[in-house]
């Protein structure tokens, strides 16, 4: 008799080719728990893994997320500071089984806030995984929408090129990466909070009561469907074919 196999894992649509995530939550989490916020941020670095996971098992190419914005300064300093070394010991834990997964890593964002140790940290685990392409996992440190759209509007003025759409988007952080197609906040919170406020204009929006700790692969099984079902127009009908890469209002 012939031994059972598992049924393949679904894959997601073809269209689906680079998903943005606000983790949103873990200190809710934590308090909820009566443990310290600083415990639902090590449990959200296990949320993340999981994550990272599912986007390779379901194929999607592209992943950005949400990990420290420009506001999350105005945090305690005891939480800033435990998120500070919480970045170092998973840099330092985890490149390697990133590299080891396929996935390049690139952080977008300021870095100069950052302690050398951390700024050099990052720019080993770029090069490190600079040959990888089964995921490439975008990481915003010290990232905010707005700010990336100052930068990218400073360097297109000094380049001296005309300036258009095109153009200043040459120039904002994911230059050359697929816009976001789905945007995934957990936290029951309904905001974009100054994330890719640029390349979220034609994304879809899906909004998740979990607290971050608690989305899991089967939790962005159901976001990927959800997004399956949903048919993006670009300002056309229902129906109407839509034009590889138009962004027309």
């Amino acid at each position: 008799m012939a031994a059972k196999r598992n049924p393949p894992p679904e894959q997601a649509p073809p269209s689906l080719r680079h998903i943005a995530v606000v983790m949103d939550g873990n200190g809710r989490w934590a308090t909820r728990r009566l443990l310290p916020r600083s415990a639902g941020h090590k449990f959200g670095v296990d949320a993340l893994k999981a994550l990272v996971r599912g986007c390779i098992v379901q194929g999607v190419p592209v992943l950005t997320v949400f990990a420290f914005s420009s506001e999350n300064w105005n945090r305690p300093a005891d939480e800033v500071q435990g998120l500070m070394e919480l970045f170092v010991q998973v840099l330092q834990r985890e490149t390697a089984t990133l590299v080891g997964q396929g996935v390049r890593l690139r952080f977008i964002g300021k870095r100069e806030a950052f302690s050398d140790s951390l700024r050099e940290l990052i720019g080993r685990a770029e090069a490190d995984s600079a040959s990888q392409d089964r995921l490439q996992l975008n990481i915003a440190l010290n990232y905010g929408g707005r700010w990336d759209i100052v930068q990218a509007a400073q360097a297109l003025a000094a380049s001296g090129e005309p300036f258009s759409e095109d153009a200043l988007g040459r120039h904002m952080c994911l230059a050359g990466l697929p816009e976001p197609d789905l945007l995934i906040r957990t936290g029951g919170e309904h905001r974009i909070s100054n994330f890719l406020l640029w390349q979220l204009a034609y994304t879809e929006l899906y909004f998740s009561d979990l607290l971050w700790p608690e989305f899991d692969e089967k939790a962005l099984a159901a976001a990927i469907a959800e997004f399956a079902r949903r048919e993006r127009r670009y300002g056309g009908v229902p129906g109407q074919p839509v034009a590889a890469g138009l962004r027309v209002a």
